[in-house]
């Protein structure tokens, strides 16, 4: 994955030792199957952009990790030609956290829909915001289960017709934004497939951002809920309401206000806190267990441990 630069001369006249500078990773590279989507489906404009990041940020291969659970949108391992897991539903969170800290060399990106996110595992999204475990989530929201064919999803909007609820949708949708932000998520952004410079600008400052950052795009399913996000695309009529300039990240209960929008609400960084993540206090904590254990064998330190057993 690198090429050696051509040496310089030192003023001995010997060569300078070699640098090593990374080779500039493409697309074709990058690429490893062709996407089964429905054609016109929002999932191909996030995997496009997810390549540009990719190449613009020029990651090696062995340091590109794509995690996914199950659904539509969690089939993006399988394009991506890196380290990547297509895991069980709902569990894409605890197997990306511990890939997130037993390697710190890695940004762990992981990709899911509304029903992986908010559903199935919405548990482990809760927990793994609490902890603030270094990674990326993007949650491509269609507002419908997809890949089972067209059933209610947890973000489906009442009165919304499904296999499961032929007379209308009853029940009250969950908010995204709220439940990220009270969850404790330190980086919370919303953006929407058919603004794909948008999409990059929220993908590249979640992966700056060090902690758990999470992205709601809006990804429309055209085969089961074609039209769902007209709202907020200026072509089909619509408004694309970027975040106020005035709006202070920082501010978790202005954040939550304007999470209480109705649709189609707001797009950019709603909130963003530094605080200290699970990999660095745990890091923390094994140094400090080496230090009192420095110049011990391990065999003294297994021997120890019989002993508090006896």
């Amino acid at each position: 994955m690198a090429i050696s630069a051509v040496p310089e001369v030192t003023g001995n006249g010997q060569p300078a030792p070699a640098t090593e500078q990374p080779r500039k990773i493409t697309k074709k590279e990058l690429t490893a199957d062709h996407p089964t989507w429905c054609p016109g489906c929002g999932d191909f404009s996030v995997l496009a952009l997810y390549y540009k990041l990719l190449e613009k940020r020029n990651l090696p291969h062995e340091k590109i990790t794509t995690v996914a659970g199950i659904g539509c949108s969690s089939r993006f391992p399988y394009f991506v030609q890196a380290n990547g897991v297509h895991f069980i539903h709902g569990r894409a969170m605890p197997f990306a956290s511990g890939v997130s800290l037993s390697r710190a060399d890695l940004h762990v990106f992981v990709f899911g829909g509304d029903g992986d996110a908010f559903s199935i595992g919405g548990n482990h999204v809760n927990h793994t915001a609490r902890k603030n475990i270094k990674m990326t989530y993007v949650i491509m929201d269609n507002f419908v289960y997809g890949l089972t064919k067209k059933q209610t999803s947890p973000t489906s909007p009442s009165r919304f017709k499904s296999k499961t609820d032929t007379w209308g949708a009853v029940d009250q949708p969950i908010n995204p934004m709220k439940q990220l932000i009270a969850a404790g998520a330190s980086f919370v952004a919303r953006t929407t497939h058919t603004n794909p410079n948008h999409v990059l600008q929220m993908m590249e400052a979640a992966m700056d951002h060090d902690g758990f950052s999470v992205i709601e795009c809006l990804s429309e399913c055209i085969e089961f809920y074609e039209g769902a996000f007209d709202a907020a695309n200026p072509r089909k009529g619509g408004v694309f309401n970027t975040i106020p300039a005035d709006h202070n990240v920082t501010d978790e209960q202005a954040a939550y206000k304007l999470a209480a929008e109705p649709f189609p609400g707001y797009f950019g960084i709603f909130y963003k806190a530094n605080r200290p993540t699970k990999n660095a206090l745990e890091a923390k904590i094994n140094s400090d267990s080496r230090a009192k254990l420095s110049g011990v064998k391990d065999w003294q330190i297994l021997q120890k441990s019989f002993d508090r057993m006896k």
